[in-house]
């Protein structure tokens, strides 16, 4: 399992049927969900590698094969949402799924997410201490499928 169809459901259009969609989040949420983000492997994957650690080749192994990215709770967060029957209850769950990151703020860089984790507990941080995409991710996350507000054109206000 990997969190590549985690996006396709996330999608603000009905692509794969509620179904279909719900079970991807729940499958996703059992076997990818860290509290600092998405696996890229599920662990019962013969080629999970859940430490991101030793020489160059042994990071590049585990880069795709079990590393926890925080950018990918974005999508898992807007398609937890959107599948849910109570949107309500959904959104505060997805509050709970971000406290990790919000404690991760003081940790690594100050006010940064790292780049990525370990996928095995317990995650540490590793990669660069500030990634871009990642507090973008979570910030997008956080504003419009927690809190439910439509982002604003820069442009048009």
């Amino acid at each position: 399992m990997r969190p590549n169809q985690i996006i396709a459901a996330a999608l603000p259009v009905d692509l794969l049927g509620g179904r279909e969609e719900q079970a991807i989040v729940r499958g996703v949420q059992r076997e990818l969900l860290t509290p600092y983000g998405l696996r890229t492997l599920s662990p019962s994957d013969p080629n999970y590698r859940g430490r991101y650690e030793g020489d160059q080749r042994s990071r590049d192994l585990a880069y795709h094969q079990g590393s926890a990215w925080p950018w990918l709770l974005g999508p898992f967060i807007k398609a937890y949402v959107r599948v849910s029957e109570d949107r309500t209850q959904a959104r505060s769950e997805a509050l709970h799924l971000l406290q990790p990151i919000r404690g991760h703020l003081n940790e690594a860089g100050l006010g940064y997410i790292s780049e990525l984790f370990d996928g095995a507990t317990p995650q540490q941080p590793k990669g660069c201490i500030a990634q871009a995409w990642s507090v973008a991710e979570i910030l997008r996350a956080y504003y419009e499928d927690v809190l439910g507000k439509e982002p604003k054109d820069p442009l048009t206000g």
